[in-house]
């Protein structure tokens, strides 16, 4: 905690900010527990405040009711009951401020920061006082990896890795035996070596054969799931971190074809959707300043340029931390125009996806900003897997 209470006012200066202003009502605001690294003293029903400012001084705001919510925390406490007191009371502390950072985006264009609902913000502005956006300084202290992370990162991709092969092999042993084998018992039978690997996963993964891997969200259940025959296109898609404390995730997505000479139309709407992935990659890597809408319009262009761009409706790729989706830049220039930079330390997928009425086909791997560039941090499907 001291570390950032070090770190904060330095970002804020660099930004040219005058302090970053948290706020939480009822445990709306995770970002805020995360970047100030506590737990609340109480349970939170009341609205509390927290200023750091620029040149280092910090101060909050707690309802009487719950006046040691923020006894975590250093720095002198004010108490509110009234409506009146409590703006009284901000004022005095955003006093001599121009402009402060809140969990807000202008227009919701990046909604994974959002979290302060637009009548705190009027409320901030009213005292005369600039509202900006904390993204960039969400993405700096809360979605950048230690080295300690990104090697539980690598240690996690590999049993992915492995329990994919394990998977496909599977798959491909049923259809050779003519062994019924579901979609949800594929699942089941990847769940299984994910425990058995000491790995954990929040829901998934999906597996998903010809139509259905078309729908990018695809989920597999036991009375409504397809059985994998010969002649599909089966896509999995698997996320999962080591089962230890600050573990973040690893998610990937590979494709096979259940037979021994994949149909001309699946090749080739697959190697499109690596040659997009590649472009990706490269433009991430590339060097210099690059912002998250950049890569989706690299691997954009290639889908567009293959006449496939209405197939490819969702962003390239996502932020990836603790939680598989993680609040540092997305690859994104078509669900939100992501302006942030990818800066060392963040990691996020590039997963192009190409879906037509009869299969879908996506391809995806991580890539991890280091100090001395980038990389994708495991294996890369060149070809599609014979299953």
């Amino acid at each position: 905690m001291d570390r950032i209470f070090q770190e904060i006012p330095e970002a804020l200066r660099q930004a040219g900010v005058d302090g970053w202003l948290f706020y939480d009502h009822h445990r709306r605001d995770p970002l805020a527990y995360r970047v100030l690294g506590f737990e609340p003293a109480q349970q939170v029903t009341r609205r509390w405040y927290y200023l750091v400012r620029s040149d280092g001084s910090v101060e909050g705001l707690v309802h009487r009711i719950e006046s040691h919510v923020l006894d975590p925390l250093p720095g002198p406490k004010a108490g509110y009951a009234g409506w009146e007191l409590q703006k009284s009371e901000l004022a005095r502390m955003l006093g001599g401020l121009k402009r402060v950072a809140m969990q807000y985006s202008p227009l919701n264009a990046i909604p994974y920061v959002s979290m302060v609902d637009a009548g705190t913000v009027e409320l901030v502005r009213s005292l005369g006082v600039e509202v900006v956006s904390s993204a960039d300084l969400v993405q700096h202290f809360e979605a950048r990896w230690t080295a300690e992370q990104f090697e539980m990162h690598l240690e996690a991709g590999r049993r992915v890795d492995r329990t994919r092969a394990d998977a496909f092999r599977h798959a491909g042993e049923a259809l050779a035996a003519g062994r019924r084998l579901t979609e949800f018992e594929l699942q089941g039978f990847i769940l299984d070596r994910f425990v058995e690997r000491g790995l954990v996963t929040d829901h998934g993964p999906i597996v998903a054969v010809n139509a259905n891997a078309s729908n990018p969200h695809y989920g597999p259940e036991r009375d409504w799931c397809s059985v994998i025959a010969p002649g599909d296109v089966l896509l999995l898609d698997m996320w999962a971190k080591l089962d230890r404390p600050r573990a973040v995730y690893y998610d990937i997505t590979w494709m096979g074809y259940c037979g021994a000479v994949p149909r001309p139309e699946v090749e080739r709407v697959f190697g499109v959707a690596r040659a997009a992935r590649m472009a990706g990659v490269e433009k991430a890597c590339s060097g210099g300043v690059v912002h998250g809408f950049e890569v989706d319009d690299a691997t954009r262009g290639v889908i567009a340029g293959a006449g496939l761009g209405e197939y490819f409706f969702h962003r390239t790729g996502h932020s990836i931390g603790e939680e598989v989706h993680g609040t540092g830049v997305n690859m994104d220039n078509l669900e939100t125009r992501d302006s942030r930079r990818i800066v060392p330390g963040l990691c996020f997928s590039i997963e192009p996806g190409i879906y037509l009425p009869e299969f879908g086909v996506r391809s995806e791997v991580n890539v991890f900003m280091g100090a001395d560039g980038g990389r994708v941090t495991g294996e890369e499907q060149e070809r599609l897997v014979l299953v």
